[in-house]
């Protein structure tokens, strides 16, 4: 069975098939409370949709730090491989919506990129650098982190999710991604020290992160 197939299946069920809309609808990971009240069913039922959906490849399953002792929580989070694909906003849609604002406000890619990376932050942790590759991760960067000795390092973006718009005008996309980078550790213990652009069909962009100078 391809894993198209595979997702399709998973999809057939209609109880699963809102649970995936609503974790894609979402704009936080989402845990099995959440689902079973929103959904109206019990927790076991909930975590065997999730299973199936996680197994198709269409939800991502991460655990959430909480700082606390017990047993940490499981949350959900769309697949960025399933966007486009079954109702999910893609990478070209998105980047549609960026330039849309860079059009109608006149700001600079960075300025626009700053705002989105506010919007696309993930719930903060004592380690700001996993939080920027979880959050990159999401849209579809496939990140790698390269950790330095002092709490910071480099995410290196293995897939530019618009590689083919990179391509045609480097400069607003990539500046794009630089500002998507500074929104996203503004107001934290780190600050992007740089954007290290690579050839975009071969990826491999390094964002530079370092401890902010007092």
């Amino acid at each position: 069975m391809t894993s198209l197939q595979l997702q399709a299946r998973a999809l057939g069920d209609p109880t699963r098939h809102a649970i995936h809309r609503y974790i894609v609808a979402a704009d936080h990971p989402v845990v099995v409370a959440e689902l079973a009240t929103h959904a109206d069913v019990h927790h076991n039922a909930i975590r065997q949709h999730l299973a199936k959906l996680v197994d198709a490849g269409l939800v991502v399953e991460t655990t959430a730090s909480t700082g606390r002792p017990g047993r940490p929580r499981l949350q959900y989070t769309a697949s960025p491989s399933s966007h486009s694909r079954w109702g999910a906003v893609g990478p070209y849609q998105r980047l549609s919506l960026l330039l849309t604002e860079i059009v109608s406000t006149g700001d600079t890619p960075v300025e626009v990129g700053r705002r989105a990376g506010h919007r696309l932050r993930v719930p903060a942790t004592d380690d700001t650098l996993a939080d920027v590759a979880l959050a990159l991760d999401r849209q579809g960067f496939e990140p790698e982190v390269v950790r330095g000795d002092q709490g910071d390092g480099d995410v290196v973006l293995a897939v530019c999710p618009f590689a083919a718009a990179a391509d045609q005008d480097s400069d607003v996309v990539c500046g794009l991604h630089r500002g998507i980078a500074d929104g996203l550790v503004e107001g934290t213990d780190l600050e992007v020290e740089d954007l290290v652009v690579e050839d975009p069909q071969r990826a491999g962009c390094r964002v530079r992160l370092r401890r902010r100078r007092c």
